[in-house]
């Protein structure tokens, strides 16, 4: 069984938003936020169900541990996502000085790391964790929406 403050059981928990974006029909990328081995935002995508290109896992989570925390700083926090954050989203989280982001799947396409895009010179920065697990759930979602087309 998996502890707290391992790395794999957080993202699971942000897998698990990721699959509740999936039965919404929304992109699978789920986020949780967590301080002090606590979870105080979780969130996923909604740009669908919003009609709002914003609406991205990661802006959900800042904006719910920004009005949890009652501050816009979420330093001493770490955010779990299944994908790397996209160029928009790593500018907020830039701004919100988080002090580490660990994301499951690799952006190729769109990713920070991709685009050069920086993060706050505090921010430390993980990928890899249950990227199999995130990747297929995206993969899955494509072929399927490919599928209905």
């Amino acid at each position: 069984m998996l502890e707290p403050f391992d790395d794999s059981y957080y993202m699971k928990k942000a897998l698990q938003e990721a699959e509740a974006a999936y039965e919404k029909g929304e992109v699978p990328i789920g986020a949780v936020i967590v301080i002090e081995d606590r979870i105080i935002a979780r969130a996923h995508n909604l740009t669908e169900q919003l009609n709002d290109v914003t609406a991205h896992a990661e802006m959900q989570a800042i904006t719910a541990a920004a009005n949890f925390l009652g501050g816009k700083y979420l330093q001493n926090c770490t955010l779990y996502v299944t994908l790397e954050p996209c160029q928009m989203c790593a500018g907020a989280l830039y701004w919100s000085q988080i002090s580490r982001i660990v994301y499951g799947a690799k952006d190729e396409q769109r990713g920070c790391g991709v685009m050069g895009t920086k993060l706050h010179p505090k921010t430390k920065i993980l990928g890899g964790v249950l990227e199999q697990e995130a990747s297929a759930l995206i993969k899955r979602f494509f072929i399927q929406k490919r599928n209905l087309n």
